[in-house]
């Protein structure tokens, strides 16, 4: 039961992880031409994390449900949304917030 709960951790890290990328690709999107973007770090962080995040989810499915890991990386989008709301300064609204709740529903519904 214990390799179990140490799986889920390792599953919400790599979906945080996921998340952390996706906002590193981002600030790396604001290159002028190719060159620019070659030698953003910003490119290379975010990468990596994807790669790692890649590397999590293998070890994950190799031992949990594939039923029940793939409905659970959308916990990537929660993390997502904080991430864009606290970084970026975007707007979150009830909609966004709604979503949010049906997706952390849903999460704990497959886990239980």
């Amino acid at each position: 039961m214990t390799i179990k709960i140490l799986l889920y951790a390792l599953l919400i890290v790599m979906t945080l992880m996921g998340a952390v990328a996706a906002f590193f690709l981002k600030k790396a999107s604001g290159f002028k031409n190719i060159t620019e973007l070659i030698k953003n770090y910003n490119l290379y962080i975010g990468a990596g994390l994807y790669l790692l995040s890649a590397i999590i989810n293998i070890i994950v499915l190799r031992y949990l449900n594939y039923s029940a890991v793939l409905p659970l990386t959308s916990i990537t989008y929660v993390w997502t949304m904080v991430i864009s709301y606290l970084f970026l300064k975007e707007k979150v609204g009830i909609k966004k917030l709604l979503g949010v709740s049906f997706i952390i529903t849903g999460c704990i519904c497959i886990v239980i």
